[in-house]
Protein backbone atom coordinates (compact mmCIF):
# COMPACT_ATOMS: atom_id res chain seq x y z
CA UNK A 1 0.00 0.00 0.00
CA UNK A 2 1.33 3.30 -0.43
CA UNK A 3 2.05 5.54 2.56
CA UNK A 4 -0.89 8.15 1.17
CA UNK A 5 -3.67 5.44 1.02
CA UNK A 6 -2.85 3.63 4.73
CA UNK A 7 -2.58 7.61 5.92
CA UNK A 8 -6.22 8.17 4.71
CA UNK A 9 -7.25 4.97 6.52
CA UNK A 10 -6.27 5.90 9.70
CA UNK A 11 -7.61 9.31 9.45
CA UNK A 12 -10.98 7.82 8.18
CA UNK A 13 -10.71 4.91 10.95
CA UNK A 14 -10.81 7.89 13.52
CA UNK A 15 -13.65 10.31 12.26
CA UNK A 16 -15.84 6.69 12.73
CA UNK A 17 -14.69 6.13 15.81
CA UNK A 18 -15.46 9.67 17.30
CA UNK A 19 -19.05 9.65 16.20
CA UNK A 20 -20.95 8.20 19.04
CA UNK A 21 -22.04 9.30 22.15
CA UNK A 22 -22.34 13.16 21.14
CA UNK A 23 -18.74 13.81 21.99
CA UNK A 24 -17.64 17.11 19.59
CA UNK A 25 -15.22 15.16 16.90
CA UNK A 26 -11.70 17.01 17.06
CA UNK A 27 -10.74 15.61 13.82
CA UNK A 28 -13.55 17.64 11.95
CA UNK A 29 -11.56 19.29 8.95
CA UNK A 30 -8.72 17.38 9.34
CA UNK A 31 -7.26 16.74 5.74
CA UNK A 32 -3.70 15.34 4.47
CA UNK A 33 -2.49 18.71 2.94
CA UNK A 34 0.11 18.45 5.86
CA UNK A 35 1.39 15.57 5.32
CA UNK A 36 1.51 15.60 1.21
CA UNK A 37 5.08 16.89 1.57
CA UNK A 38 6.87 13.53 3.04
CA UNK A 39 6.01 12.21 0.00
CA UNK A 40 9.03 14.34 -1.66
CA UNK A 41 12.19 12.86 -2.38
CA UNK A 42 14.20 14.65 -0.38
CA UNK A 43 12.73 12.81 2.71
CA UNK A 44 13.26 9.56 1.50
CA UNK A 45 16.35 7.75 3.02
CA UNK A 46 18.72 5.84 0.35
CA UNK A 47 20.75 2.89 2.01
CA UNK A 48 22.68 2.88 -0.98
CA UNK A 49 23.36 6.84 -0.83
CA UNK A 50 24.15 6.84 2.94
CA UNK A 51 26.57 4.24 2.28
CA UNK A 52 28.23 6.13 -0.02
CA UNK A 53 28.73 8.61 1.43
CA UNK A 54 29.82 7.08 4.88
CA UNK A 55 32.62 5.65 2.79
CA UNK A 56 33.69 8.67 1.83
CA UNK A 57 33.79 10.17 5.38
CA UNK A 58 35.64 6.60 6.35
CA UNK A 59 38.68 7.96 3.73
CA UNK A 60 38.67 11.58 4.21
CA UNK A 61 38.87 11.19 8.58
CA UNK A 62 42.60 11.82 9.84
CA UNK A 63 42.55 11.44 13.48
CA UNK A 64 44.41 8.72 15.01
CA UNK A 65 43.57 8.11 18.37
CA UNK A 66 42.46 4.38 19.22
CA UNK A 67 38.55 5.42 18.71
CA UNK A 68 39.26 6.70 15.34
CA UNK A 69 40.76 3.74 14.05
CA UNK A 70 37.57 1.64 14.96
CA UNK A 71 35.33 4.15 13.44
CA UNK A 72 36.79 3.88 10.09
CA UNK A 73 37.46 0.07 10.44
CA UNK A 74 34.00 -0.05 10.76
CA UNK A 75 32.59 1.35 8.12
CA UNK A 76 35.06 1.03 5.21
CA UNK A 77 33.92 -3.12 6.38
CA UNK A 78 30.41 -1.72 5.71
CA UNK A 79 29.47 -2.12 8.75
CA UNK A 80 25.51 -2.01 9.49
CA UNK A 81 23.67 1.26 10.33
CA UNK A 82 23.92 1.56 14.57
CA UNK A 83 21.77 4.52 14.94
CA UNK A 84 19.97 4.61 11.46
CA UNK A 85 16.73 3.08 10.20
CA UNK A 86 13.95 3.65 8.18
CA UNK A 87 12.42 6.20 10.15
CA UNK A 88 15.40 8.01 10.41
CA UNK A 89 17.39 8.28 14.34
CA UNK A 90 15.75 7.90 18.09
CA UNK A 91 16.46 9.38 21.36
CA UNK A 92 20.11 7.22 21.42
CA UNK A 93 21.63 10.06 19.50
CA UNK A 94 19.94 13.07 21.93
CA UNK A 95 21.27 10.99 24.69
CA UNK A 96 25.34 10.97 22.99
CA UNK A 97 24.81 14.13 22.45
CA UNK A 98 23.93 15.27 25.50
CA UNK A 99 26.94 13.25 27.38
CA UNK A 100 29.20 15.09 24.69
CA UNK A 101 27.60 18.25 25.48
CA UNK A 102 29.08 17.75 28.95
CA UNK A 103 32.79 17.01 28.10
CA UNK A 104 33.47 20.79 28.81
CA UNK A 105 33.26 19.79 32.42
CA UNK A 106 36.04 17.13 32.04
CA UNK A 107 38.45 20.20 30.37
CA UNK A 108 37.68 19.18 26.83
CA UNK A 109 36.45 20.52 23.49
CA UNK A 110 33.17 19.52 22.90
CA UNK A 111 33.88 19.44 18.85
CA UNK A 112 36.70 17.70 18.85
CA UNK A 113 33.45 14.91 19.72
CA UNK A 114 31.71 16.34 16.55
CA UNK A 115 29.15 18.36 18.87
CA UNK A 116 28.14 21.35 17.12
CA UNK A 117 27.84 19.03 13.72
CA UNK A 118 25.49 16.58 15.90
CA UNK A 119 23.23 19.22 17.05
CA UNK A 120 22.82 20.80 14.32
CA UNK A 121 22.24 17.78 11.96
CA UNK A 122 19.88 16.43 15.01
CA UNK A 123 17.88 19.75 14.39
CA UNK A 124 17.61 19.19 10.65
CA UNK A 125 16.26 15.64 11.14
CA UNK A 126 13.80 17.34 13.76
CA UNK A 127 12.51 19.75 11.89
CA UNK A 128 13.09 17.86 8.87
CA UNK A 129 15.22 21.07 7.12
CA UNK A 130 16.80 19.62 4.40
CA UNK A 131 17.94 21.41 0.88
CA UNK A 132 20.94 21.71 -1.32
CA UNK A 133 24.29 20.70 0.61
CA UNK A 134 22.55 18.84 3.37
CA UNK A 135 19.74 16.13 1.89
CA UNK A 136 18.93 13.80 3.97
CA UNK A 137 21.14 11.19 2.68
CA UNK A 138 24.18 13.44 3.36
CA UNK A 139 22.94 14.49 6.52
CA UNK A 140 22.03 10.83 7.93
CA UNK A 141 25.41 9.08 7.10
CA UNK A 142 26.92 12.41 9.07
CA UNK A 143 24.94 11.76 11.81
CA UNK A 144 25.94 7.65 11.84
CA UNK A 145 29.56 8.57 11.42
CA UNK A 146 29.94 11.64 13.64
CA UNK A 147 27.69 9.78 16.54
CA UNK A 148 29.72 6.30 16.26
CA UNK A 149 32.53 8.52 16.23
CA UNK A 150 31.80 10.43 19.57
CA UNK A 151 30.21 7.49 21.26
CA UNK A 152 33.44 5.86 20.87
CA UNK A 153 35.91 8.29 21.67
CA UNK A 154 33.88 9.68 24.54
CA UNK A 155 33.20 5.90 25.79
CA UNK A 156 36.81 4.43 25.34
CA UNK A 157 38.36 7.07 27.20
CA UNK A 158 36.29 7.54 30.45
CA UNK A 159 36.40 3.45 30.70
CA UNK A 160 39.83 3.28 29.63
CA UNK A 161 41.85 6.59 29.78
CA UNK A 162 42.12 9.18 26.80
CA UNK A 163 45.78 7.92 26.65
CA UNK A 164 47.43 4.89 27.26
CA UNK A 165 49.94 5.10 30.05
CA UNK A 166 51.73 1.81 29.27
CA UNK A 167 52.26 2.84 25.81
CA UNK A 168 53.61 6.77 26.47
CA UNK A 169 55.14 6.34 29.80
CA UNK A 170 57.25 3.46 28.81
CA UNK A 171 58.48 5.33 25.85
CA UNK A 172 60.77 8.09 27.17
CA UNK A 173 63.76 7.00 28.54
CA UNK A 174 66.61 5.18 26.24
CA UNK A 175 68.14 2.17 27.27
CA UNK A 176 69.67 0.93 23.89
CA UNK A 177 70.02 2.54 20.77
CA UNK A 178 71.41 0.96 18.12
CA UNK A 179 71.28 -0.11 14.50
CA UNK A 180 69.00 -2.62 15.39
CA UNK A 181 66.97 -1.89 17.83
CA UNK A 182 65.76 0.92 20.27
CA UNK A 183 65.19 0.09 23.62
CA UNK A 184 63.49 1.52 26.32
CA UNK A 185 63.12 2.00 30.29
CA UNK A 186 59.82 0.44 31.59
CA UNK A 187 58.47 3.33 34.07
CA UNK A 188 54.97 2.05 33.99
CA UNK A 189 54.18 -1.50 35.30
CA UNK A 190 50.97 -1.57 36.94
CA UNK A 191 48.27 -3.94 35.78
CA UNK A 192 45.76 -1.34 33.81
CA UNK A 193 42.80 -2.74 32.02
CA UNK A 194 42.82 -1.57 28.22
CA UNK A 195 41.15 -1.79 25.40
CA UNK A 196 40.12 -4.83 23.49
CA UNK A 197 38.13 -6.43 21.17
CA UNK A 198 35.72 -7.54 23.60
CA UNK A 199 35.00 -4.38 24.89
CA UNK A 200 34.83 -2.81 21.27
CA UNK A 201 31.98 -5.53 21.05
CA UNK A 202 30.37 -4.74 23.89
CA UNK A 203 29.96 -0.99 22.87
CA UNK A 204 28.23 -1.89 19.89
CA UNK A 205 25.88 -4.40 20.77
CA UNK A 206 24.78 -1.61 23.63
CA UNK A 207 24.11 0.78 20.79
CA UNK A 208 21.99 -1.81 19.28
CA UNK A 209 20.17 -2.90 22.18
CA UNK A 210 19.27 0.28 23.03
CA UNK A 211 20.95 0.40 26.13
CA UNK A 212 23.43 3.86 25.68
CA UNK A 213 22.03 5.43 28.72
CA UNK A 214 23.11 2.83 31.02
CA UNK A 215 26.34 1.82 29.49
CA UNK A 216 27.36 5.23 29.78
CA UNK A 217 26.79 5.91 33.35
CA UNK A 218 28.29 2.60 33.93
CA UNK A 219 32.02 3.54 32.30
CA UNK A 220 32.40 6.86 34.28
CA UNK A 221 35.32 6.80 36.82
CA UNK A 222 34.17 6.11 39.89
CA UNK A 223 36.96 7.16 42.46
CA UNK A 224 36.58 9.42 44.93
CA UNK A 225 39.80 11.45 44.13
CA UNK A 226 38.21 12.00 40.35
CA UNK A 227 34.90 13.81 41.87
CA UNK A 228 37.20 15.87 43.70
CA UNK A 229 39.75 16.86 40.63
CA UNK A 230 36.41 17.18 38.41
CA UNK A 231 35.00 19.63 40.82
CA UNK A 232 38.67 21.43 41.15
CA UNK A 233 38.80 21.95 37.59
CA UNK A 234 35.47 23.74 36.94
CA UNK A 235 36.95 26.14 39.97
CA UNK A 236 39.90 27.83 37.56
CA UNK A 237 40.31 29.36 34.31
CA UNK A 238 40.49 27.48 31.17
CA UNK A 239 43.59 27.79 30.23
CA UNK A 240 45.60 27.85 33.78
CA UNK A 241 48.50 25.84 34.42
CA UNK A 242 46.79 24.85 37.38
CA UNK A 243 43.74 23.73 35.32
CA UNK A 244 46.68 22.04 32.99
CA UNK A 245 48.06 19.78 36.34
CA UNK A 246 44.29 18.82 37.35
CA UNK A 247 43.33 17.87 33.94
CA UNK A 248 46.67 15.08 33.61
CA UNK A 249 45.53 13.81 37.31
CA UNK A 250 42.14 13.44 36.14
CA UNK A 251 43.33 11.34 33.73
CA UNK A 252 45.41 9.33 35.92
CA UNK A 253 42.31 7.89 37.87
CA UNK A 254 40.80 7.07 34.49
CA UNK A 255 43.47 4.23 34.58
CA UNK A 256 41.18 1.22 35.81
CA UNK A 257 43.72 -1.06 37.64
CA UNK A 258 43.01 -4.47 39.26
CA UNK A 259 43.85 -3.26 42.80
CA UNK A 260 43.74 -0.62 44.81
CA UNK A 261 44.61 0.23 48.59
CA UNK A 262 40.53 0.91 49.25
CA UNK A 263 40.54 -2.91 48.32
CA UNK A 264 42.26 -3.57 51.66
CA UNK A 265 42.67 -2.64 55.30
CA UNK A 266 46.37 -3.05 55.44
CA UNK A 267 48.86 -1.61 52.78
CA UNK A 268 51.79 0.58 51.88
CA UNK A 269 50.99 3.61 49.43
CA UNK A 270 54.10 5.93 47.98
CA UNK A 271 53.50 8.75 46.07
CA UNK A 272 56.62 9.59 44.24
CA UNK A 273 55.95 13.64 43.59
CA UNK A 274 55.28 14.13 46.79
CA UNK A 275 58.13 12.14 48.86
CA UNK A 276 55.95 10.57 51.04
CA UNK A 277 54.95 7.18 52.38
CA UNK A 278 51.72 5.89 54.06
CA UNK A 279 51.79 2.84 55.84
CA UNK A 280 47.69 1.77 56.52
CA UNK A 281 46.43 -0.28 59.23
CA UNK A 282 42.62 0.48 59.43
CA UNK A 283 42.29 3.55 61.53
CA UNK A 284 45.99 3.91 62.14
CA UNK A 285 48.11 5.23 59.59
CA UNK A 286 52.02 6.03 59.67
CA UNK A 287 53.74 8.82 57.62
CA UNK A 288 56.97 9.45 56.90
CA UNK A 289 59.12 10.65 53.91
CA UNK A 290 60.73 8.75 50.95
CA UNK A 291 63.72 9.22 48.63
CA UNK A 292 63.29 7.93 45.31
CA UNK A 293 64.91 7.27 42.18
CA UNK A 294 66.28 10.59 40.05
CA UNK A 295 65.40 11.65 36.70
CA UNK A 296 68.06 9.44 35.01
CA UNK A 297 67.20 6.15 37.24
CA UNK A 298 63.69 6.50 37.74
CA UNK A 299 61.83 4.97 40.26
CA UNK A 300 58.81 2.52 38.58
CA UNK A 301 55.06 2.86 38.92
CA UNK A 302 54.52 -0.73 40.19
CA UNK A 303 52.21 -2.72 42.74
CA UNK A 304 53.47 -5.58 44.69
CA UNK A 305 53.26 -7.43 48.38
CA UNK A 306 55.89 -7.17 50.70
CA UNK A 307 56.98 -10.43 51.65
CA UNK A 308 59.96 -9.86 53.68
CA UNK A 309 62.65 -7.59 55.65
CA UNK A 310 65.78 -8.73 55.84
CA UNK A 311 68.11 -7.44 58.63
CA UNK A 312 71.74 -6.33 58.26
CA UNK A 313 71.32 -7.04 54.70
CA UNK A 314 73.88 -7.77 51.75
CA UNK A 315 73.65 -5.39 48.72
CA UNK A 316 74.59 -6.80 45.83
CA UNK A 317 75.26 -4.20 43.14
CA UNK A 318 73.57 -3.99 39.90
CA UNK A 319 75.17 -3.69 36.54
CA UNK A 320 74.04 0.01 36.36
CA UNK A 321 75.68 1.06 39.33
CA UNK A 322 78.80 -0.81 38.85
CA UNK A 323 79.00 0.77 35.41
CA UNK A 324 78.24 4.27 36.34
CA UNK A 325 80.32 4.74 39.64
CA UNK A 326 82.54 1.48 40.05
CA UNK A 327 84.81 0.90 37.32
CA UNK A 328 86.55 4.30 37.48
CA UNK A 329 88.09 3.61 40.64
CA UNK A 330 89.49 -0.51 39.55
CA UNK A 331 93.09 -0.27 40.71
CA UNK A 332 92.54 1.86 44.10
CA UNK A 333 92.16 -0.93 46.59
CA UNK A 334 91.16 2.02 49.35
CA UNK A 335 88.59 2.77 47.45
CA UNK A 336 86.78 -0.36 47.99
CA UNK A 337 88.20 -1.47 51.71
CA UNK A 338 86.70 2.05 52.70
CA UNK A 339 83.19 1.02 51.40
CA UNK A 340 83.00 -2.65 52.76
CA UNK A 341 83.21 -3.96 49.08
CA UNK A 342 84.27 -6.96 48.48
CA UNK A 343 84.17 -9.11 45.31
CA UNK A 344 83.44 -12.73 45.13
CA UNK A 345 83.77 -15.80 42.24
CA UNK A 346 80.49 -16.91 41.75
CA UNK A 347 80.82 -20.38 41.12
CA UNK A 348 83.66 -20.79 43.76
CA UNK A 349 82.85 -18.47 46.20
CA UNK A 350 86.48 -17.14 46.23
CA UNK A 351 86.44 -13.57 47.78
CA UNK A 352 89.28 -11.51 45.64
CA UNK A 353 91.57 -9.60 47.09
CA UNK A 354 90.95 -5.47 46.53
CA UNK A 355 94.43 -5.28 44.51
CA UNK A 356 93.55 -7.59 42.11
CA UNK A 357 89.92 -6.48 41.13
CA UNK A 358 89.87 -5.64 37.83
CA UNK A 359 87.16 -4.31 35.30
CA UNK A 360 86.83 -7.94 33.48
CA UNK A 361 85.61 -9.17 36.76
CA UNK A 362 83.22 -6.46 37.42
CA UNK A 363 81.75 -6.70 34.52
CA UNK A 364 81.41 -10.39 34.38
CA UNK A 365 78.54 -12.52 35.04
CA UNK A 366 80.97 -15.01 36.72
CA UNK A 367 82.05 -12.58 39.82
CA UNK A 368 79.62 -10.48 41.97
CA UNK A 369 80.22 -7.30 43.84
CA UNK A 370 78.74 -6.47 46.72
CA UNK A 371 79.02 -4.24 50.30
CA UNK A 372 79.28 -6.22 53.85
CA UNK A 373 75.72 -5.81 55.78
CA UNK A 374 76.08 -3.57 58.88
CA UNK A 375 76.44 -0.09 59.53
CA UNK A 376 77.52 2.02 57.02
CA UNK A 377 75.48 -0.28 54.29
CA UNK A 378 73.98 1.54 51.71
CA UNK A 379 71.08 -0.26 51.96
CA UNK A 380 70.67 0.63 55.94
CA UNK A 381 69.93 -2.08 58.26
CA UNK A 382 66.76 -2.92 56.77
CA UNK A 383 65.36 -4.06 53.29
CA UNK A 384 61.58 -4.63 52.79
CA UNK A 385 61.20 -7.48 49.77
CA UNK A 386 59.06 -7.82 47.43
CA UNK A 387 58.87 -9.45 43.83
CA UNK A 388 58.83 -7.11 41.03
CA UNK A 389 60.72 -6.62 37.18
CA UNK A 390 63.48 -3.97 38.60
CA UNK A 391 65.59 -5.24 41.59
CA UNK A 392 63.77 -2.06 43.32
CA UNK A 393 62.53 -2.42 46.98
CA UNK A 394 61.95 -0.40 50.05
CA UNK A 395 64.88 0.59 52.50
CA UNK A 396 66.76 1.65 55.41
CA UNK A 397 70.11 3.98 54.25
CA UNK A 398 73.25 4.87 55.68
CA UNK A 399 72.49 8.63 54.46
CA UNK A 400 69.93 10.12 57.15
CA UNK A 401 70.20 13.71 55.37
CA UNK A 402 68.31 13.02 52.65
CA UNK A 403 65.24 13.35 54.42
CA UNK A 404 66.02 17.15 55.14
CA UNK A 405 65.98 18.13 51.82
CA UNK A 406 63.02 19.23 49.76
CA UNK A 407 64.24 17.84 46.76
CA UNK A 408 64.74 13.82 47.13
CA UNK A 409 64.90 12.34 44.07
CA UNK A 410 68.29 10.78 44.53
CA UNK A 411 68.51 7.01 44.22
CA UNK A 412 69.06 4.63 41.78
CA UNK A 413 65.32 3.53 41.96
CA UNK A 414 64.79 2.01 45.14
CA UNK A 415 63.21 3.95 47.91
CA UNK A 416 64.88 5.12 51.06
CA UNK A 417 62.46 5.52 54.13
CA UNK A 418 62.44 7.49 56.92
CA UNK A 419 61.11 5.35 59.70
CA UNK A 420 62.95 2.19 59.05
CA UNK A 421 62.22 0.62 62.34
CA UNK A 422 58.47 1.77 62.78
CA UNK A 423 57.91 0.48 59.28
CA UNK A 424 59.29 -3.37 60.30
CA UNK A 425 57.11 -2.63 63.49
CA UNK A 426 53.93 -1.86 61.20
CA UNK A 427 54.87 -4.80 59.20
CA UNK A 428 54.42 -7.21 61.92
CA UNK A 429 51.13 -9.18 62.48
CA UNK A 430 51.64 -9.87 65.64
CA UNK A 431 53.64 -7.66 67.45
CA UNK A 432 55.54 -9.82 69.69
CA UNK A 433 57.84 -7.83 72.22
CA UNK A 434 60.46 -9.95 72.16
CA UNK A 435 60.41 -9.99 68.20
CA UNK A 436 60.25 -5.76 68.02
CA UNK A 437 63.41 -6.06 70.65
CA UNK A 438 65.12 -8.39 68.52
CA UNK A 439 64.50 -5.80 65.31
CA UNK A 440 65.18 -2.85 67.23
CA UNK A 441 68.96 -4.84 68.70
CA UNK A 442 69.70 -6.05 65.22
CA UNK A 443 69.49 -2.30 63.44
CA UNK A 444 71.12 -0.76 66.03
CA UNK A 445 74.47 -2.69 67.21
CA UNK A 446 77.39 -1.66 65.45
CA UNK A 447 78.47 -5.03 64.86
CA UNK A 448 76.73 -8.15 63.43
CA UNK A 449 79.84 -10.61 63.24
CA UNK A 450 81.95 -12.14 66.55
CA UNK A 451 84.93 -9.94 67.38
CA UNK A 452 87.27 -13.25 66.95
CA UNK A 453 90.63 -10.93 67.37
CA UNK A 454 89.47 -10.21 71.33
CA UNK A 455 92.45 -11.15 74.04
CA UNK A 456 92.02 -14.14 75.70
CA UNK A 457 89.30 -13.87 78.49
CA UNK A 458 87.87 -10.69 77.36
CA UNK A 459 84.11 -12.05 76.45
CA UNK A 460 82.25 -10.49 73.05
CA UNK A 461 79.43 -8.01 74.06
CA UNK A 462 77.85 -8.98 70.73
CA UNK A 463 74.47 -10.57 71.90
CA UNK A 464 73.67 -13.11 68.77
CA UNK A 465 70.64 -14.27 70.34
CA UNK A 466 69.25 -11.30 69.10
CA UNK A 467 70.65 -10.81 66.20
CA UNK A 468 67.75 -10.78 63.44
CA UNK A 469 68.60 -11.96 60.04
CA UNK A 470 65.25 -12.30 58.02
CA UNK A 471 61.52 -12.11 58.88
CA UNK A 472 59.19 -13.26 56.50
CA UNK A 473 55.53 -11.34 56.30
CA UNK A 474 52.55 -12.81 56.16
CA UNK A 475 50.28 -12.26 55.26
CA UNK A 476 51.67 -9.92 52.66
CA UNK A 477 51.18 -6.32 52.25
CA UNK A 478 50.10 -4.59 49.19
CA UNK A 479 52.54 -2.35 48.06
CA UNK A 480 51.51 0.39 46.07
CA UNK A 481 54.09 2.68 44.13
CA UNK A 482 52.17 5.84 42.45
CA UNK A 483 52.46 8.81 40.80
CA UNK A 484 50.02 12.25 41.52
CA UNK A 485 51.13 15.61 41.44
CA UNK A 486 47.78 16.41 43.05
CA UNK A 487 46.92 14.05 46.16
CA UNK A 488 45.31 14.40 49.83
CA UNK A 489 48.11 15.46 52.25
CA UNK A 490 47.80 13.83 55.84
CA UNK A 491 44.94 16.04 56.58
CA UNK A 492 42.61 14.82 53.93
CA UNK A 493 43.55 18.50 51.74
CA UNK A 494 44.48 18.46 48.24
CA UNK A 495 48.32 19.03 47.68
CA UNK A 496 50.09 20.32 44.64
CA UNK A 497 53.23 18.69 44.02
CA UNK A 498 56.01 19.08 41.70
CA UNK A 499 56.57 17.07 38.52
CA UNK A 500 59.23 15.48 39.05
CA UNK A 501 59.71 13.05 36.55
CA UNK A 502 58.14 15.58 34.12
CA UNK A 503 54.91 13.28 33.47
CA UNK A 504 52.61 16.02 33.72
CA UNK A 505 54.19 17.45 30.36
CA UNK A 506 53.64 14.20 28.46
CA UNK A 507 50.29 13.28 29.71
CA UNK A 508 49.13 16.63 28.65
CA UNK A 509 51.00 16.26 25.33
CA UNK A 510 48.71 13.67 24.58
CA UNK A 511 45.58 15.53 26.02
CA UNK A 512 45.69 18.11 23.57
CA UNK A 513 44.02 16.10 21.08
CA UNK A 514 40.78 16.74 22.96
CA UNK A 515 40.82 20.79 23.84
Amino acid sequence: MKPNFLLFLFIFSSLLCSCGGGVKNPNVGLTLAPFVGFGRAEYRLDKKEIQAELLRLAHEDVDSMTADYRVRSYYLRDGAFLWLDRLGVDRRADSVASYIKDVDQMGFDRDKFRYAQLREDLRRFHELDFGKGHTINRTAARLEYNLTKAFFRYAIGQRFGFINPRYVLNRLDLVDNDSTKTAYRVLYDVHTDKFDKRFYQQMLDKVRHHSVVPFLKEIQPTGPLYARLKRELNAHPPRSQERMRILCNMERCRWRQNDYPAMHTKYVIVNLPSFHLQAVDGDSVLNMRIGCGSNDTKTPLLTGRIKRMDVNPLWVLPQSIIRKDVLKHVGNADYFQSRNFFVKERKSGRVVEPTHITADMLTSKDYLLAQKGGEGNSLGRIVFRFDNNFSVFLHDTSSKGVFRQQDRDVSHGCIRVEKPYELAVFMLEDKDKRLTEKLAYSMGVQRIEPDLNLPDGEKDTLRTDMLLRSVGIKPQVPLFITYFTIYPDQSGRLRQYPDIYGYDRVISRQLRNYF
